[in-house]
């Protein structure tokens, strides 16, 4: 988060390369923004790029690393204000959460653009942390992100080819047992989906963790007391 910049290293060493201040304008209002943090760093599995979000501007950075002395960046104007992401199952799309305005935003690797800005079905202040990979029975792959403000993990298909009526799409939404949650998991070997949920108010909701069945998501969840 601080300093607003952010810093090309060295893979083998950590030195620091080149650092590059993330000052500058937000993507909507074009107003200058002196201290824009960096909220999310991932590294693109399709070229030699970091996929950088800057939350205060709203603007996610495509830094290409290939030549740090001649920089190439490309600039995303995605949604305030920018915060976890992660990849789909195919490691290709970057889903982020703008979660001041209720939006998953979804970036495309391969070509460095912009696919969707998905705003319908996504709740209130959406955390998805790295979000959470699965296949649904009905509607193929998906990617889910619990929220913040509200009970509710949407459920987004991530698969244009094999299921193009579902993807860049909330196909689901489901409740958990409380807002405030920080972050959703599961795993490729295993059928559950965990969520938490540790900025509730309630003592009960927030000591304690949603686990779905993924293949019946229509049963609920199990809640376990941690």
């Amino acid at each position: 988060y601080w300093p607003p910049q952010y810093a090309i290293m060295d893979g083998d060493t950590l030195e620091p390369l080149k650092v590059v201040s993330t000052r500058g304008t937000t993507w909507d209002t074009q107003e200058y923004h002196p201290e824009p943090r960096v909220a999310a760093i991932v590294a693109s599995h399709y070229r030699p790029e970091f996929v950088v979000n800057v939350k205060e501007t709203g603007k996610i950075l495509l830094v290409n690393y290939q030549d740090i002395d001649n920089l190439n960046v490309t600039t995303i104007d995605a949604g305030r204000f920018l915060h976890d992401g992660g990849f789909d199952a195919s490691k290709r799309y970057f889903l982020t959460a703008a979660n001041a305005r209720d939006t998953i935003v979804v970036i495309d690797t391969k070509t460095g653009k912009l696919v969707k800005k998905i705003k319908e079905g996504v709740g209130a202040t959406p955390h998805p942390g790295r979000g959470a990979n699965f296949m649904h029975p009905k509607f193929g792959p998906v990617w889910s992100t619990s929220h913040l403000g509200d009970d509710s993990i949407a459920l987004i298909g991530t698969d244009p080819k094999g299921h193009p009526d579902s993807a860049w799409k909330v196909v689901e939404s489901i409740d958990g047992h409380g807002g405030g949650s920080l972050f959703i998991k599961t795993h490729p070997k295993s059928t559950n989906l965990w969520v938490d949920a540790p900025l509730n108010s309630d003592e009960e909701v927030y000591q304690s963790v949603s686990v779905f069945d993924v293949n019946n998501l229509d049963k609920g969840p199990e809640i376990i007391p941690v």
